[in-house]
């Protein structure tokens, strides 16, 4: 079955208003609900993206850059059988797709395939 790599992406500035604590905790408590509806396709549940380097063959330019853990809140990776269910999946996490935020699922294409 193909799988999908899905990156939670920040879609506003960095100051947009965040979920409040309560409204956090709602979100958790609907979250296993969604796994266990879902285990079947959830691969790798993925997680935040913490510090990071650059492998380069030259070093980048003096300039400002954005980075990757800037543009990108987290990843998972799901299977299933055609984008559009990839997409029903992640559509039905709790708290993955929100104002400010969103998801971009992606075909991860096996060598040869």
């Amino acid at each position: 079955m193909p799988k999908f790599l899905c990156l939670q992406r920040s879609l506003s500035a960095p100051d947009a208003e965040k979920p409040s604590p309560a409204q956090m905790q709602e979100m958790y408590a609907k979250f296993g609900a969604w796994a266990e509806k879902f285990k079947d396709n959830l691969v790798d549940m993925g997680g935040k993206l913490g510090n990071g380097k650059l492998a380069a063959t030259e070093p980048p330019a003096d300039r400002h850059f954005v980075e990757v853990k800037e543009l990108v809140g987290g990843y998972m990776i799901v299977s299933a059988s055609s984008l559009d269910e990839a997409m029903r999946v992640v559509k039905e996490c709790p708290g993955l797709v929100r104002p400010g935020s969103g998801c971009e699922v992606i075909e991860i294409q096996m060598p040869g395939g």
